[in-house]
């Protein structure tokens, strides 16, 4: 998103870029990096009132080239440290990189990260798992077994009298240990009396491999990390791999949105400059050893209980999390350093929060630029097992799109973009409490009512400014801008062609002229202190550009199939189950269908990583899955561009959408040009 700073400025004043927001104005050399912020509005902690004293503004800035926001930051961007800096750190201790934003100085154009920690309103990470029955078939289990004494006579070691007792106690085949295994069985085995559990993990058709082991009976469980390692949100769930209980889960933002909002802007970053792609490598190996520490301790149990960990994600981030650079997945043919499913220990990610012999299975890529999340999808939904033509969507940055049935699977993938995440939104945040996330407008008076995240409360609903006291109505998150651009639609203040119309074309004084064009005001909260939220007209072409994206690859799927419709329409992903289906089919985000074909599927692609992290079986199904989906190329392929096209009309310029018509009134107004309402056209 981006917010020009409400100074005047010359020449010589220098752009600040936050982070992840996006946010960006100039401003006069001297400016504190805290005064800036508050003046664009960019959530950034404060307590102390900028004396030095709290902490709560630390902020990261970052140096080198950086082409998404056209600058290059050098090393004299920010003031030296002052004393205060120099102070607090003394007593108390600042991280590497870090400074304090009411302490340092705007000298030059910089790009500043706002670490979550520094952030007023905590990002609502909305990646929860879902129920789901699985077969239980995990690949690490624990093992009681009795293993038989040394003797002179039988001069074998005791690994191998250990691999005897399995075989004959348990019917395991050949069996390896790693060193520290190793280093501690001798002890392990005269501790308990020559009887141990061992963690016995048989993922693979190779020797089963023991991955620890405890003197005697050990009565603890094994837990084992499902992650969905998103480009923007990183969610993980922490899973008994006895019984697949979820025991706790959590997400955080992905780190190297500092780096680039969406892939190709990261993988820009890897090629501008040398080492990035191990510096985003580093951030997110960092973010997911954070989750488990966090996940361990809210559970209960130590980092030693964790043994098995699933990952799903898209191809970029494979390539960053596996410390492969990604400079190929930028152009074309896009070609992966690997499409299969990749085992390894989690000692090679530099993992220090889990076990150290832990597992790591990624799941198979589909292409270039269709992961093992859009494959964790196909493994969660079975598109292959349907008689009817499913159109399942993972809406996100880049959204992965799969249509099939029992005849055939096809995938795509479709750049449209961080809008429905909230960003290039001019009042535009992530979901964090205080943020719009409902919104009704009533076609009469077009006046608006909205929920925010934390209140259940409508905004007119008597009550509603004490249940949001705390947070106050701070923004607008992606559901809450796909609600308010359907709402404006079907109000008659937006056109089809995507046109605000003005006060005297719409009868409502909300419709405020900005330069040549206008926006509709959602929300005045200057009165309490807080912001102005409205629809821009630039808000509305963001959206448009990422909806069309969107439908454009589900099209392009259909003509491949040589088909006009789809049966059922099924949205997947952390912000797919937030999206109301009415608006989402106004907006011609999906192809039309009955309203009740069309269903959440939550957080299918973390559903996924946590069958695959339950079951072997499951592994082996995903990697046949894969290599029968079928993919198409969006980057090449010569319709795109005019499905891209038709599709920037709201709902669509040439689809008829009869369903959708049939339960909704969409008012024809034109806002072109000349003014007033136009010709109506008959519904």
């Amino acid at each position: 998103m981006t917010q020009t700073a409400p100074l005047p400025h010359a020449d010589a004043d220098a752009l600040v870029v936050f982070t992840p927001s996006g946010k960006r104005g100039r401003f006069p050399v001297g400016t504190p990096v805290l005064t800036a912020a508050r003046q664009l509005g960019v959530d950034l902690d404060s307590v102390c009132g900028g004396r030095g004293i709290c902490s709560k503004c630390q902020v990261t800035p970052q140096f080198g080239e950086f082409p998404k926001h056209g600058v290059t930051v050098t090393a004299d961007a920010l003031s030296a440290w002052n004393a205060v800096e120099e102070r607090y750190d003394r007593v108390r201790g600042l991280t590497a990189g870090r400074r304090l934003g009411c302490q340092a100085r705007v000298e030059g154009d910089v790009v500043i990260d706002v670490p979550p920690e520094s952030q007023v309103h905590r990002q609502v990470v909305r990646k929860e798992a879902d129920a789901r029955e699985i077969v239980m078939d995990p690949a690490t289990r624990l093992l009681l077994v009795q293993v038989a004494e040394p003797d002179m006579h039988e001069p074998r070691g005791d690994l191998e009298r250990l691999a005897e007792a399995l075989r004959a106690e348990w019917g395991v085949g050949a069996v390896t240990a790693p060193l520290p295994v190793l280093a501690k069985l001798q002890g392990a085995l005269r501790k308990g009396g020559w009887q141990v559990t061992v963690a016995l993990w048989t993922g693979d058709a190779g020797p089963a491999k023991v991955l620890d082991l405890w003197p005697g009976f050990h009565e603890g469980r094994v837990y084992g990390l499902a992650i969905d390692l998103g480009s923007t949100t990183i969610a993980a769930h922490l899973t008994d791999l006895r019984n697949g209980t979820v025991k706790a889960s959590a997400g955080a933002m992905n780190p190297q949105i500092r780096f680039g909002e969406d892939l190709m802007s990261r993988v820009s970053y890897a090629m501008m400059n040398p080492g990035g792609d191990r510096e985003m490598t580093s951030a997110v190996r960092a973010a997911i050893d954070g989750l488990a520490k966090g996940l361990a301790e809210e559970a209960g149990i130590g980092a030693r209980d964790i043994l098995e960990i699933t990952v799903v994600c898209n191809p970029v981030m494979h390539h960053l999390l596996l410390g492969i650079d990604p400079v190929e997945l930028g152009q074309a043919p896009f070609a992966l350093a690997t499409s299969s499913a990749v085992g390894l220990e989690a000692r090679d990610l530099g993992l220090s929060q889990v076990n150290e012999g832990a597992q790591v299975y990624v799941l198979p890529l589909i292409a270039g630029h269709v992961g093992a999340d859009a494959a964790a999808v196909a493994l969660a939904e079975r598109p292959d097992q349907s008689d009817d033509l499913v159109l399942t969507v993972d809406v996100g940055t880049n959204a992965e799109i799969l249509l099939g049935d029992r005849s055939r699977v096809l995938a795509c993938s479709s750049p449209t973009g961080p809008a429905f995440e909230g960003a290039q939104i001019s009042s535009g945040q992530r979901a964090a409490p205080g943020a719009i996330e409902r919104v009704e407008i009533d076609p009469a008076t077009k006046e608006p009512r909205f929920k925010v995240i934390g209140s259940d409360l409508w905004s007119d609903d008597p009550g509603f400014a004490e249940a949001t006291g705390a947070t106050g109505v701070t923004g607008i998150c992606g559901s809450g801008i796909i609600e308010a651009v359907a709402e404006m639609r079907m109000a008659g203040l937006l056109d089809a062609g995507g046109l605000i119309g003005s006060a005297e074309q719409t009868g409502t004084a909300r419709c405020e002229p900005v330069g040549r064009t206008s926006s509709y005001l959602l929300w005045d909260g200057t009165a309490q202190g807080g912001p102005r939220i409205s629809v821009t007209q630039g808000d509305i072409r963001a959206i448009q550009l990422a909806k069309s994206a969107l439908y454009a690859g589900a099209r392009l799927l259909m003509d491949e199939m040589g088909l006009d419709k789809v049966d059922r329409v099924t949205l997947a992903g952390a912000f797919g189950a937030h999206i109301s289906p009415k608006h989402a089919m106004v907006l011609g985000m999906i192809p039309d269908v009955p309203l009740d074909h069309v269903r959440s599927a939550g957080n299918a692609a973390g559903t996924g990583a946590r069958i695959a992290l339950c079951s072997v079986a499951a592994r082996r199904e995903v990697e046949g899955l894969v290599s029968r989906i079928t993919k198409v190329e969006t980057a090449i392929e010569p319709r795109f561009q005019e499905h891209f096209v038709a599709a920037n009309a709201i709902p669509h310029a040439s689809d008829p959408f009869p369903n959708l018509r049939g339960v909704v009134t969409l008012p024809e107004p034109s806002f072109n040009a000349g003014g007033g309402e136009g010709r109506r056209r008959r519904r």
